[in-house]
């Protein structure tokens, strides 16, 4: 049962690892290097996480299930899911939202500064629509990524 409080609380200290990286950095005025370092590696280790979670939900569940009777073992197995519907849930929900909420702050920045680069050269159209849609791509890969989980 630990297992169930100890992933889901690894994955948030690695989403929250970047805001606050970034948040003492601004604080500070240095460089933002290592919060775009803490961000990179915060991204691939929830990706990693998210990637070998179901797999190892599923081997845990299927040791608890009673080996008894194996006929009704599989069909309990299969009426049951170990109880990773409501993981499932919860990760697609914190997906479609941090992806959101990761948007939304991108765009914020970005939007102002592609609108005052344009006033200045129109010539740069191309370049600051391609910075503000980088922004709502993280939204829509959050999205993407939820719904692999939910269909896939």
């Amino acid at each position: 049962m630990l297992i169930y409080f100890f992933i889901p609380a690894v994955v948030l200290g690695l989403l929250l690892l970047p805001i606050i990286v970034a948040l003492k950095k601004r604080k500070s005025g240095s460089s933002v290097k290592k919060a775009f370092l803490a961000n990179f590696c915060a991204f691939f280790g929830v990706m990693a996480i998210c990637a070998a979670l179901p797999f190892g939900l599923n081997a845990y569940a299927e040791n608890q299930v009673n080996t008894d009777t194996p006929a009704a073992a599989s069909e309990e197995a299969d009426e049951d899911n170990g109880g990773n519907d409501g993981l499932m849930y919860i990760a697609s929900a914190l997906a479609v939202g941090l992806g959101a909420i990761g948007g939304g702050l991108a765009i914020a920045s970005a939007a102002p500064a592609a609108i005052g680069a344009i006033s200045e050269d129109p010539k740069s159209f191309s370049k600051a629509l391609i910075f503000v849609a980088l922004g709502e791509a993280c939204a829509l890969y959050g999205f993407i990524v939820a719904l692999c989980m939910l269909f896939v």
